[in-house]
């Protein structure tokens, strides 16, 4: 390869670059990430799902008592006590549909490779899972609606310059019925 081969290639790369429109480019970028961020909080449920069908099969039952309820700026968490092999273990479970009273019992399947992980009746799994990823969801919300808005706005101005640009018909001369403009027409009666 020559000098002149080796220089010439990054021109043509440069003027490519410049042909490439960036919205072309970043649009369908950020409508991936928003969507891949979005799939997050609904895969997270889909396995919890499955994590909680599990532990009820396989786990070991148990019975759980609500010891305490507080409710904070981000929710209310129901305290549980219970006991498995003769060792009391305590853990929260957050009020998510079904919020126990104070000194209630509940049935608890607790996994067996880990103490403090179980699922109670009503199909809540224990400690405060998913809002890490409920978050990581609504800011993938936020990035995706962003570039569908501005395609959205972006076609509506093409739509709406394009009506407004509308070509006139053009007048017909009644001698020839050919279309010519206004000027021609004068300069051939004149004549």
């Amino acid at each position: 390869m020559t000098h002149t081969e080796q220089s010439g290639s990054p021109g043509r790369l440069a003027r490519l670059g410049r042909r490439l429109n960036h919205a072309a480019v970043i649009l369908p970028a950020l409508l991936i990430t928003g969507a891949a961020l979005l799939y997050v909080p609904f895969h997270t449920g889909y396995e919890q799902d499955r994590w909680a069908e599990e532990l009820r099969e396989r786990g070991r039952p148990a019975q759980a008592y609500v010891y305490d309820v507080q409710t904070k700026n981000r929710g209310t968490t129901m305290f549980f006590r219970y006991e498995l092999d003769g060792v009391t273990h305590e853990q929260e479970v957050a009020c998510m549909e079904v919020c126990l009273p104070w000194r209630s019992t509940t049935p608890i399947w607790v996994s067996r490779t880990d103490p403090s992980d179980f699922v109670t009746d009503f199909g809540q799994l224990s400690g405060h899972r998913g809002r890490f990823q409920g978050g990581v969801g609504a800011v993938g919300f936020v990035i995706l609606a962003f570039p569908l808005v501005g395609l959205v706005v972006m076609g509506w101005g093409r739509l709406t310059d394009r009506l407004r640009r509308r070509p006139q018909p053009r007048v017909v001369s009644r001698e020839s019925r050919v279309s010519m403009p206004r000027s021609k027409r004068k300069r051939s009666s004149n004549r």
